[in-house]
């Protein structure tokens, strides 16, 4: 009995077929790499956080922008998953016939693209919202500043169901110590963020607000008037301070999301790279497991 190593180009005893117009893919091969490359990647992705190596997965964005660990501990799981997907397509696919050596090496890293590419698709659809996560901060950095002035002397819901209106309650004011009503507060309140959504206060209102302090509190007309100019002016100088706030954090948002869509990037391309490495070498491998072709008795 005599055997010999089988490599592409050699035709394949015991009935493999060598047709060149039969498909150059075995998916079967491609979806079985790709699922243990998915399933890989999941599971090294929760042990990472498990072990407070890993807050950010190359699917979901989170504020924080990556660290060094968490970066190291990514690219980790692209080299493993990708790498063990990449093999097992490679490896696992039918063996060519006849088929040129090139050939052989450009479908085998087709396979670990494919298996790659697949595996990536089936771990973004379990982590549901991967990619609108992932733009979520470039996306929302605009909008995040848009309700700022009206929430800054907006009403706040308490747990009774009653309003806390800051600046409504400034401008009723009263020295008897006399508390305002909800109504009261409600409409100096709409007025307030009227006004400073147009940017100044309108003279109707102005006079309006210095007649209903002046009753209230028996201040003269041109006292009243100083204080709705007075309180106003606190008013905007806070609206301008959170929107401020707000857009800085939303500008770090921003970086942060590019600063973690890069590296996502970096560690996906790698593991491309490795499994489709990976799936030439296990294709070799498949090409060149021994087999009988031909027995002889003496």
């Amino acid at each position: 009995m005599i055997t010999q190593p089988l490599h592409a180009g050699v035709a394949v005893a015991g009935g493999e077929t060598g047709d060149g117009y039969a498909s150059g893919v075995s998916w079967g091969a491609v979806f079985a790499g790709a699922a243990a490359a998915a399933a890989l990647s999941f599971i090294l992705l929760i042990l990472g956080m498990g072990l407070g190596l890993s807050s950010v997965s190359p699917y979901q964005y989170h504020a924080a922008p990556m660290g060094t660990a968490t970066i190291a501990w990514i690219a980790f799981v692209q080299l493993a998953a990708s790498g063990i997907g990449g093999y097992m397509a490679g490896r696992l696919r039918v063996k060519w016939a006849s088929i040129h050596g090139d050939e052989v090496h450009f479908r085998d890293t087709a396979h670990g693209l494919l298996a790659w590419a697949v595996a990536t698709l089936i771990t973004v659809a379990v982590l549901a919202g991967g990619a609108r996560a992932v733009l979520s901060g470039a996306i929302d950095t605009g909008s995040a500043a848009a309700p700022v002035a009206a929430s800054v002397v907006g009403a706040a819901a308490t747990p009774n169901g009653r309003s806390n209106t800051y600046f409504a309650d400034m401008l009723l004011r009263s020295p008897n110590g006399d508390v305002a009503t909800d109504a009261q507060r409600s409409e100096i309140n709409r007025i307030l963020i009227t006004d400073l959504a147009a940017g100044k206060i309108s003279a109707d209102d102005r006079s309006y607000l210095a007649q209903l302090i002046a009753k209230r509190t028996g201040m003269a007309p041109a006292e009243a008037e100083q204080r709705v100019d007075a309180i106003y002016a606190q008013a905007a100088q806070a609206a301008n301070d959170a929107k401020a706030k707000a857009m800085a954090a939303a500008e770090e948002a921003r970086k942060a999301a590019a600063h973690s869509a890069l590296w996502m990037f970096v560690a996906l391309l790698l593991g491309a790279f490795i499994a489709a490495l990976l799936a030439t070498i296990g294709g070799r491998n498949r090409d060149h497991a021994r087999v009988i072709v031909r027995t002889t008795t003496n």
